[in-house]
């Protein structure tokens, strides 16, 4: 899988997670829902996201850009 591919699986899973932990633990967790959503719209201008920086030096491929 490429970076952008695991991105959209964390981003995902972040927001299912929160969600739920949202509504049978504490409210306080749609905070974090609200800060995923955030960054997605952010990196939709930027093209970063701080989880994108740890995924490439994790080693995750990632086709447009070179290696090294």
């Amino acid at each position: 899988m490429t970076v952008d591919r695991y991105l959209r699986m964390a981003a995902g899973f972040f927001v299912l997670l929160s969600l739920a932990l949202g509504y049978w633990v504490h409210a306080g967790w749609f905070y974090f829902t609200a800060f995923v959503g955030l960054n997605l719209f952010q990196s939709a201008f930027t093209n970063w996201c701080p989880l994108m920086t740890i995924l490439r030096k994790a080693g995750i491929r990632d086709p447009g850009r070179a290696a090294g």
